[in-house]
């Protein structure tokens, strides 16, 4: 009973959203491009094509922006002129009053002209037909614009850490199964996007910024070296939510990130395969790996056709509840433990630095001026006599030597013998 009620509250939200060439019929009238519109609902161009084609369709946040936009859009008034050129068109092309009825018959709400062309038909825009290009309304939660919406950078911080940080935590936490390395990727993420905030606040989409950054973290295999990460924490206590989690903890990292993404926060394939850096058929293939091992291992997904498994395991996903409290610190604790640790590694550069100019100069100073050459070693020399000092003088050395010294007479004649 419960999952047919899910079923059709899905159903209902797919009513809300208009069909695929109603999205390209108000994106025409209104005057605008695949970019403007990728740039108020925080996607690329590439994404809104795939959704006017109905090749695929927005998800979770993208999905309620997506529909405020085309809502935004349908409300608006048609520009003047372009009724009446578009009746011109249509009658032109039509050639007949029952093909022209059959061109308006779908306009059921009667505050807009009929469109120039037949609903899927390409148009023209940029051309004098056309009037200027209307401003886009971007939506809030999707776009995250704090920096308008508050005063300074840190209140801007402090609102989106607020807005996602929770959710963050939770999907760290269902990535991983643990709650300190969950709530540690949280911080260190946040704070990563605190010292990088131009950067932040000039994404599309800052939610998915700092995501990447706790999924990197949370999924880096160097954690399972450390001790307080080595084991998961307590489970859950419904036995509904043990198996859903341990089974998601039995898929491999790039696939566990792949359902989380695409099953649990709500992104289309493309941008769950540019979040995850690969291309959208790979992702696709995970998917189809990852849901056929969740139905080995749980049986409300065995039980489900595979084009209903995506929406069953949201649901599962949703109401899964953790054993452990999953409450991030406050934003000002955040922000300001990020801004001490920049502190300390500027102190610690400048120290360092200072350091090594004390020790060049010092090195400067003290550091010869010329060369000098190295004293040769010493070599072992063989067949020489050791030096034993002087010889003993025999009786003869010792009187002329004795007379050397007692005769002052110089020259020659000083030594000359004598005839005594």
């Amino acid at each position: 009973m419960t999952r047919s009620v899910e079923t059709t509250s899905s159903e209902d939200s797919e009513l809300s959203l208009p069909a695929p060439k109603e999205r390209r019929r108000l994106r025409e009238a209104a005057d605008l491009t695949h970019d403007e519109v990728a740039a108020a609902v925080g996607v690329t161009a590439a994404t809104i094509r795939s959704w006017e084609s109905g090749r695929t369709a927005p998800r979770g946040r993208k999905r309620e922006a997506y529909t405020r936009f085309l809502a935004d859009l349908a409300a608006r008034p048609e520009p003047a002129g372009s009724s009446g050129t578009g009746e011109a068109e249509a009658d032109a092309e039509a050639g007949s009053g029952a093909r022209a009825g059959a061109a308006k018959a779908p306009q059921a709400d009667p505050p807009t002209d009929p469109p120039a062309e037949p609903p899927g038909t390409p148009g023209p825009p940029g051309t004098a037909e056309h009037p200027a290009p209307v401003p886009v309304p971007t939506p809030v939660p999707v776009a995250l614009v704090f920096a308008d919406a508050v005063e300074g950078p840190a209140d801007a911080f402090d609102a989106l850490y607020v807005h996602a940080a929770r959710d963050l935590a939770r999907q760290a936490y269902l990535l991983t199964g643990r709650r300190a390395l969950a709530l540690e990727a949280v911080e260190k993420a946040f704070t990563q996007a605190w010292g990088r905030w131009p950067e932040v606040t000039a994404d599309p989409d800052p939610v998915g910024w700092v995501r990447t950054i706790v999924y990197e973290y949370a999924l880096s295999p160097w954690h399972r070296f450390r001790r307080a990460h080595r084991h998961p924490d307590q489970p859950p206590a419904e036995p509904a939510d043990r198996i859903l989690l341990d089974a998601l903890l039995s898929l491999p990292a790039v696939h566990r990130r792949t359902v989380l993404l695409y099953d649990g926060v709500g992104l289309d394939l493309p941008d769950t395969a540019a979040e995850t850096e690969a291309t959208t058929p790979t992702a696709g293939n995970r998917l189809v790996h990852a849901h056929a091992d969740l139905a080995d291992r749980i049986p409300e997904l065995a039980d489900v056709p595979p084009e209903k498994q995506s929406a069953l395991l949201r649901d599962l996903l949703t109401a899964l509840q953790p054993a452990v409290e999953l409450d991030p610190r406050p934003a000002a604790a955040v922000r300001g433990g990020g801004e001490r640790r920049t502190r300390m590694w500027t102190r610690a550069t400048l120290s360092l630095t200072a350091m090594i100019a004390v020790s060049t100069a010092y090195t400067l100073m003290t550091a010869p001026t010329r060369y000098e050459p190295p004293l040769a070693p010493g070599e072992s020399v063989s067949g020489v006599p050791p030096l034993s000092g002087p010889q003993q003088l025999t009786e003869r050395s010792r009187q002329l030597h004795d007379k050397l010294l007692a005769d002052p007479e110089a020259g020659p004649a000083r030594i000359a013998p004598r005839i005594e």
